[in-house]
Order: C-alpha cells, then sequence, then structure tokens
C-alpha cells in the first residue's frame, strides 16, 4: 500500500536530477513544494510522455496531476472513490487500469513514502519513512488519465501501482510500490503497451527505512520533522 510521500528538494531541483523531462507544467507547481506529508487529493509533479494531437510522441515533460486516478470512463454520477493505488498483478486486463497502463504511464518523483506497521493488531500503527540509502530522488511507477468535468475542464490524475513487499519492506507492509530503476525511465514512459517485468520489488539493499513519530497520521502535519527518525520500542 503506498498512500502517503514525502519530496524535500525544490522543483529546480527535481528538474535537474530528472534533467531528460522538459520542464513542462512545473511553473505551475511552484507553491507545492518541498512536501514532506503528502497525501491523495493533492497535486504533484509527475513526468509524462504524451501523443500530442495524434502527432506522435514528444519527450518527457513535467505535468502537473491530482494524486487518485479518475478513469476517462468515468461518469458525473459514478461515486467510486478515486484510485490511489493499483496492483501490478491485474493493471493489464483491468477495464478501469489497462487503457491507462498501456498508453498513459508516468515517473512520480519522490525522496521517499510512509508505511505503517500491521504486526500489532488492535495498537497504535508504527509508521515509517522508506527511501534511498543514497538519499536521493526516485520515481515510483503510476499510470495518468484526464477525466473531462462536466463544466467542461480537464482534469488530470493518477495512481501509484504496488507490487509485492522486498526484504526490508516485508516485516512493515505486504505490498510495496514500484520503484523504477533510471535505466527503465525510458522504456517504462515508451509505448511499449506492457512493460510487466518493470513491476518488480525494487533491490534491497539500496533502500533504507527508519520510524518516524505520529504526527504524519495527520495531513496537517507538514513540517520536516514528519520524517526525523525516532527511538521505537515495541510492548510486548
Amino acid at each position: 500500500m503506498a498512500s502517503r510521500v514525502y519530496i524535500k528538494d525544490s522543483l529546480h531541483e527535481l528538474a535537474r536530477i530528472f534533467d531528460f523531462a522538459g520542464e513542462g507544467e512545473l511553473a505551475a507547481l511552484a507553491d507545492c513544494l518541498p512536501r514532506y506529508n503528502g497525501a491523495p487529493k493533492q497535486v504533484y509533479p509527475i513526468i509524462i510522455q504524451d501523443d500530442v494531437r495524434g502527432m506522435g510522441t514528444v519527450p518527457p515533460v513535467f505535468a502537473a496531476a491530482v494524486w487518485g486516478l479518475v478513469p476517462a470512463v468515468t461518469k458525473p454520477s459514478d461515486r467510486r472513490l478515486p484510485l490511489i493505488n493499483v496492483r501490478c498483478e491485474n493493471i493489464a486486463t483491468h477495464g478501469l487500469t489497462g487503457p491507462a497502463y498501456r498508453s498513459r504511464r508516468c515517473l512520480i518523483p519522490v525522496n521517499g513514502f510512509f508505511e505503517w506497521n500491521h504486526i500489532f493488531p488492535g495498537r497504535s500503527k508504527q509508521p515509517y519513512a522508506v527511501a534511498m540509502k543514497s538519499d536521493v530522488p526516485f520515481a515510483l511507477a503510476g499510470i495518468w488519465e484526464v477525466w473531462r468535468h462536466p463544466a467542461g475542464i480537464d482534469i488530470r490524475s493518477f495512481a501509484v501501482i504496488t507490487c509485492p513487499s522486498n526484504k526490508i519492506m516485508e516485516t512493515i507492509s505486504e505490498r510495496m510500490p514500484v520503484i523504477l530503476r533510471r535505466k527503465d525511465y525510458e522504456r517504462w514512459l515508451s509505448p511499449d503497451p506492457n512493460p510487466v517485468d518493470l513491476m518488480k520489488p525494487y533491490s534491497t539493499e539500496l533502500m533504507t527505512v527508519w520510524p518516524i513519530g505520529m504526527s504524519v497520521n495527520s495531513p496537517r502535519n507538514t513540517g520536516p520533522e514528519i520524517i526525523e527518525p525516532v527511538v521505537w520500542h515495541p510492548k510486548t
């Protein structure tokens, strides 16, 4: 499950690190970052490679999108909740996610994400931050859509793809977001209709996990202290 992320770098820094992507809509996101407790329904920078007016693919660019995928076929009367996460196992065959997976995949730049320990039922779940050991930003795999609001406004949205957890994550959760290696960014954004081999657990030895305080539980708490480590002594 991936329902919260953090981005501690500025837009300028993200543009420098993901320098293969054009700036696109970055200017419109000036007030969005840094974001230390990012939740669904908020707007994020994602990287897409779109087909513009049937003229073929163009170079990757940054785009603004709301976290919570609303499939293009959704009707205004449809009360289904937006898709925050999508399982990799059935993404290609599911009617609501298949079209986006085949032609509208995206990169979601983050510095890390959060997960909650589910080992002790009935107790407050211990939150953890998860990041790269190198502390560099990385990209989660996602899909995106554009939904036409009845008012005539196009709304771009996205969902994070999840896969079974790796060794470092499985003590916290059964699933984790799909993290893409930099050498696979181009293929993930390419017209390849089914890059299924890229949706797998990331290398454990490159990642780090640490316990953090309970303030992350409320999206109203947004300061950098969110990701500071705490000492946690599990009660028996």
